[in-house]
């Protein structure tokens, strides 16, 4: 396959399927372990939300940058270098920021909006990923760039662009510049781009085997039934305390 086909073909699939793949189930034989699960900083938390539910899952090749208060003190980057930067990224991309601002004002920086959105889109990002708001919602859904922020605001002020091209942690995710980024309304998570193949190759066995398991509990037709069903589920190694699974 080459990596469009196989872009092409992740996109069919929801974040958390690809987390399966990616690290959720260590035990399971589908499961490339390449994080430990509950401490690999590899998937977003709860702090960030999905603002076009409902759209289709989006990955691409991560673009970081970081965005801060504007400080003379401290360096800046320049904006047009950093365009610069996202015309090299692969295609597609995925813009990942972080926003390291003081808190009573990470709340309300809406720093990104329908000016960003066309700027990324055109670059050729197909997904905004961030921990501040963003604004101009109408307009991001206009453009159909999926956007994962922690909320929406309508406003800024003085800000400086920080750096660009450096590992950074959006929600309890690091990402590194490259990085495959994957996500959709359930959030996103990542692994690296050398292992895109290999997320393709285990996912179609995975997902037939968890819509096999959805149809065995739903046709069951009495208590043992779906119990049955419910133990050849803990049997594919779902990473349960072995007590728990009796």
């Amino acid at each position: 396959m080459t990596q469009q086909q196989m872009f092409e073909k992740l996109s069919r699939f929801n974040t958390p399927s690809v987390g399966n793949v990616v690290a959720s189930y260590p035990q399971h034989p589908h499961c490339l372990g390449l994080y430990d699960p509950w401490y690999g900083k590899w998937y977003t938390d709860d702090s960030i939300v999905c603002l076009l539910p409902g759209a289709a899952p989006v990955l691409g090749h991560a673009a970081t940058v970081v965005f801060a208060l504007d400080d003379p003190g401290q360096p800046a980057a320049s904006y047009l270098d950093f365009v610069d930067y996202l015309l090299t990224i692969p295609k597609p991309s995925i813009v990942v920021c972080e926003a390291r601002f003081p808190e009573e004002v990470l709340c309300r920086s809406g720093i990104f909006g329908g000016q960003s959105g066309s700027l990324f889109k055109a670059c050729g990002a197909v997904g905004l990923l961030t921990n501040s708001p963003v604004r101009d919602i109408d307009e991001i859904r206009a453009l159909g760039l999926q956007h994962i922020a922690r909320g929406v605001t309508s406003g800024h002020g003085s800000l400086a662009l920080r750096e660009f091209g450096t590992s950074v942690t959006v929600a309890g995710m690091e990402v590194a510049p490259g990085d495959i980024v994957h996500m959709d309304e359930n959030g996103a998570c990542k692994f690296p781009a050398d292992r895109l193949a290999d997320v393709c190759a285990h996912i179609d066995a995975f997902s037939d085997e968890e819509a096999e398991h959805s149809r065995l509990l739903l046709s069951a037709t009495d208590g043992q039934g779906i119990k049955a069903a419910w133990k050849k589920v803990l049997s594919k190694g779902v990473g349960m305390d072995p007590r728990s699974m009796r």
